[in-house]
């Protein structure tokens, strides 16, 4: 392994769609870097990044895969990444780690769904951005006519830094302005259009350029590196990672490494990741991308690796990190603490391959195995003033498709529990919950994909299975008038008796407002003691629920008489007494179900905003509002019940043929139609009547 600085790393990531030719790109990268010697096949499974058995038997990227190459002294590091929405939360995941995004678009298909909200993340993250028009060899294309769009979707500041030449076999430097015949466009206009975009950030250039018309490319480095970093330029770079007929031979990729090497920003260039203080003020906490300075690094990715346990996947901003380091987690989790722990082993990864390495410096990519102290989003230091800090990054997917799981074979539950524990550490848009309410272990992801993998890799990987069902819908219960209620426990069995008696009164209380207790008993009718007993059998109801079997909210219960017994009355017996008295009033005061509303923003093509329209309002839904967005894209935003959008994905997957996104926030608990109810509680009756 030579030895290298932070002046001489490059950190990028392959981002865009799925099928756009991320993981080809990567490969070709890798052969003519001279790191391998046979370019890999996708659909073969031999490629170096889709190295699992579950990318394999798919055919497409399912998780990140960390790369390296050396190519003319410089370190490349390439983070792949999976291209479809259901595994955006792993893509987005990587984005802390590199300086500058791939956005890979397949020529064919042009700008698609995934490809655009990439796009958008890699600008929220203040990344450089290089877009790759890729498969330029394919028939019947009209590449001028995606530059177009391109540039009407993503800006002016999107233009090309080469152009293709021989129908797709070449490709002709712009940028240093080489000579040759191109496919469409003018090699003069081309570079011209890039020179009066980078000199505009820098205003001596600027004047040089005024006054004499031209600058060599050699004045450009700079303030190239400046107008990327500052989002004022966007080079479009075309390559065909895979030629048809001849696949050992890329078209535009020896250009992209020269790219790195010359023009993107090493990481004491490019813009800084922020770390935040966290303390009373709160404060960024200033970075020195150098490896003389403390070690201050960040895990962005987990991985439980059958052979070498749990896998961390890290950048180290600032210091140098080595493997007799001793270091601690400096934004421990919650009773973790931040104990000092040795690194050990530290491994550069390429793909499956761990190459053993002394030391990391600022600004590169590797790995350490089996240190249970560290997670995903986890800042690691060896100086205690920067404990407390974290990274500053922007917030991952919601996952909100559910699925209710049990096991199938009786004794799993253990195994289940620890398999779904090493998934959700690798999967920052993967959660699992056991919900009170509903007595279920639901998991939560982005989509029917993303779940399936994880049951695959459940099955696979761990050796268990689970039978799943959509999950339950968290409803609640509440009243919407006055009552009284009352209940008599006597009890008679030979030896010492049971005696309590409650009189209690119910009133609605705004939504939200939760539960309300209120003791009005004088003249000592029910004894002091007594009160908290009362209090108890109430809860009992709020928990277990008065209708449906659902918890009771928005209530105040007030107690204002009863009896006692000087011997027979307890505890146990004022507990009853109250519960049934709670029941009794309940179903007096006219009592209802409430059920989760949420807030729902749909990205669609303007094109289907009639159709998603109708139907949201068809799911009950208010429509509260829709945006115009660039590129013939439109947001519908909603507020729609939970149980009519719980597993929304695939409907909206089909009417926008898969260009359709939408997040989901809660917003409130509303009532029930009175239909609904009537299903819900004919379904708790049987259940009430075996109680």
């Amino acid at each position: 392994m030579p030895e290298y600085t932070s002046a001489d790393i490059r950190n990028i990531t392959l981002i865009g769609h799925g099928g756009s030719g991320k993981t080809s790109i990567a490969e070709a990268l890798l052969k003519d870097a001279g790191t391998i010697h046979q370019v890999g096949l996708v659909e073969n499974g031999t490629t170096v990044s889709d190295f699992t058995d579950e990318e394999k038997e798919r055919g497409h990227s399912l998780f990140n895969s960390v790369l390296h190459c050396h190519y003319r002294d410089t370190c490349i590091n390439m983070i792949d990444t999976p291209g479809y929405a259901d595994f955006a939360g792993q893509s987005l995941g990587a984005l802390p780690a590199i300086e500058t995004a791939f956005v890979v678009i397949d020529a064919s298909a042009g700008i698609e769904s995934n490809t655009r909200r990439m796009m958008q993340r890699a600008a929220e993250y203040n990344l450089c951005r290089i877009i790759v028009i890729n498969r330029i060899d394919a028939d019947n294309l009209d590449l001028p006519g995606l530059v177009s769009k391109i540039q009407e979707e993503f800006g002016r500041a999107c233009l090309p830094i080469n152009l293709p030449t021989g129908d797709g076999n070449a490709v002709v430097d712009v940028f240093n302005k080489t000579e040759g015949e191109v496919d469409f466009g003018s090699v003069e206009e081309a570079h011209t259009a890039i020179v009066e975009q980078v000199v505009e950030v820098d205003e001596t250039l600027m004047e040089t350029y005024l006054e004499q018309g031209e600058v060599q490319p050699d004045q450009l480095s700079g303030p190239f590196k400046k107008a990327l970093c500052e989002g004022h330029l966007v080079p479009i770079c075309f390559t065909c990672a895979r030629r048809h007929d001849n696949p050992e031979t890329a078209v535009g990729v020896k250009e992209l490494l020269n790219l790195m090497v010359e023009l993107l920003p090493s990481p004491q260039e490019g813009n800084q990741r922020t770390f935040i203080k966290s303390d009373a003020d709160n404060g960024e906490v200033q970075i020195q991308a150098e490896g003389d300075s403390s070690v201050l690094a960040h895990t962005f990715q987990v991985v439980s690796d059958p052979f070498v346990g749990k896998l961390c996947t890290f950048r180290v901003h600032q210091g140098t990190l080595k493997g007799s380091s001793q270091v601690h987690v400096a934004n421990p989790r919650p009773g973790e603490g931040n104990r000092p722990f040795r690194i050990g082993h530290v491994f550069k990864l390429s793909g499956r391959e761990h190459i053993e390495v002394e030391s990391v410096v600022a600004g590169d990519i590797a790995a350490v195995a089996k240190i249970e102290q560290l997670h995903f989003d986890s800042a690691v230091t060896d100086d205690s003033r920067y404990d407390g800090v974290r990274l500053e990054t922007l917030p991952l997917p919601e996952p909100m498709y559910g699925l209710a799981v049990t096991a199938k074979s009786r004794g799993d539950e253990q195994k289940i529990g620890d398999a779904m524990s090493k998934i959700d550490a690798e999967d920052p848009s993967f959660k699992v919950t056991r919900d009170a309410v509903t007595k279920e272990t639901v998991i939560h992801g982005l989509g029917e994909l993303h779940l399936r993998v994880v049951l695959d890799k459940l099955k696979n990987r761990y050796k268990v299975e689970v039978d799943t069902q959509p999950p339950k819908i968290a409803y609640r219960e509440t009243i919407r008038a006055k009552a009284d209620g009352h209940y008599r426990h006597k009890k008679q069995s030979g030896g010492a008796g049971q005696f309590g008696e409650v009189y209690l009164r119910v009133e609605p209380l705004d939504r939200g407002a939760g539960f309300e207790f209120a003791n009005d008993i004088f003249g000592g009718s029910i004894p002091t003691q007594y009160i908290p007993a009362v209090e108890k059998g109430i809860r009992r109801v709020l928990t277990e629920g008065a209708i449906a079997g659902y918890p009771v909210q928005d209530i105040k219960v007030t107690v204002y008489d009863g009896k006692h017994h000087p011997v027979d009355s307890k505890e146990v017996a004022f507990v009853t007494a109250s519960r049934r008295a709670f029941l009794d009033a309940v179903h007096k005061a006219k009592p209802v179900l409430l059920e989760p509303n949420v807030n729902v923003e749909v990205t669609v093509p303007s094109t289907n905003m009639g159709d998603i329209t109708s139907d949201l309002s068809g799911k009950r839904g208010r429509i509260q509002g829709t945006d115009m967005l660039a590129g013939d894209m439109a947001v519908i935003k909603a507020q729609v019940p939970l149980s009519e959008v719980s597993n929304y994905q695939n409907q909206l997957k089909a009417v926008t043929g898969g260009q359709g996104s939408y997040t989901v926030d809660f917003a409130n608990y509303a009532v029930v139609p009175p239909n609904i109810q009537q299903q819900v509680v004919a379904q708790y009756k049987p259940k009430a009547e075996e109680d």
